[in-house]
């Protein structure tokens, strides 16, 4: 399989796999992560589907952006799109990426068909306390400093304290990741945080009237997993869990999590 690197005029880092005549799927990652951490799941969506994975702003091989704003993500992400002339994309988002493909629903409907949430906290309520290295790499009070500091070990570290399953990072994700300035990463996460305050995700999908998937793992330290039941007021919903598997669905269990992808998507 061969995965090709797809220009676009808006700044966004595109990569796709599979045949341009499938159906499209579009994976949007989370926060400070990019498109190169769904490699593991990219295989067996591809014997289906047109796999297409973004960079979101200023995350990765994709140029800052003046707002971090999510529905400002969204409207990037839907240009994208729109120079592909694609619609009615199948739309998957990992942790905050379920953000993006929420505002996305939300700005332009057209756009999404079926949409799956996967470790997206559905609000503030639902957040757990960070790990501790996570928190050392990334809050405010000592983040700035150690930042420039982390060595790919240390990223690895970082990256896995989120799973509950051994997970492999490649050193493409590694040095992905490397490319996300700290200031961005803060301002994504502020961008997030207002997002999700404003109105939590299940209201936001119950007023649009979408019937998400939505797959949490039961172990996740990240965002407490009995919230994925926030979901259920959403007419239509499916709630999935993932045994022993924490915040990092597709590298802990990318076959497990690519199989209800397909399931859902028909």
């Amino acid at each position: 399989m061969t995965t090709y690197e797809q220009p676009t005029t808006h700044g966004l880092h595109l990569l796709r796999d599979g045949t341009e005549t499938a159906p499209p799927v579009l994976l949007i990652h989370g926060s400070g992560a990019t498109g190169s951490t769904w490699q593991p799941m990219v295989a067996p969506l591809a014997d289906r589907f047109q796999v297409l994975r973004v960079d979101l702003p200023g995350c990765g091989r994709s140029s800052a952006a003046a707002t971090y704003a999510v529905p400002d993500q969204a409207e990037r992400v839907a240009a994208v799109l729109d120079e592909l002339g694609l619609e009615d994309v199948a739309v998957v988002g990992h942790s905050s990426g379920g953000y993006v493909a929420t505002a996305l629903a939300e700005r332009r409907p057209e756009l999404v068909g079926s949409l799956a949430l996967i470790s997206t906290g559905p609000s503030m309520a639902a957040l757990l306390p960070e790990p501790a290295l996570v928190k050392l790499l990334t809050g405010a009070a000592l983040g700035a400093l150690v930042w420039p500091l982390r060595t790919n070990a240390l990223l690895r570290k970082g990256i896995a304290a989120t799973a509950a399953r051994p997970v492999t990072i490649s050193d493409e994700v590694v040095d992905d990741l490397r490319r996300t300035s700290f200031k961005t990463f803060r301002a994504i996460m502020r961008a997030n945080r207002d997002y999700i305050d404003e109105l939590s995700i299940p209201q936001r999908l119950a007023r649009l009237g979408r019937k998400p998937l939505v797959v949490f793992g039961d172990a996740d330290p990240r965002w407490d997993p009995a919230s994925a039941h926030d979901y259920d007021i959403v007419p239509g919903s499916r709630v999935a869990y993932l045994a022993g598997v924490g915040h990092l669905a597709m590298l802990e269990a990318p076959e497990e999590t690519a199989r209800l992808l397909l399931d859902f998507l028909g």
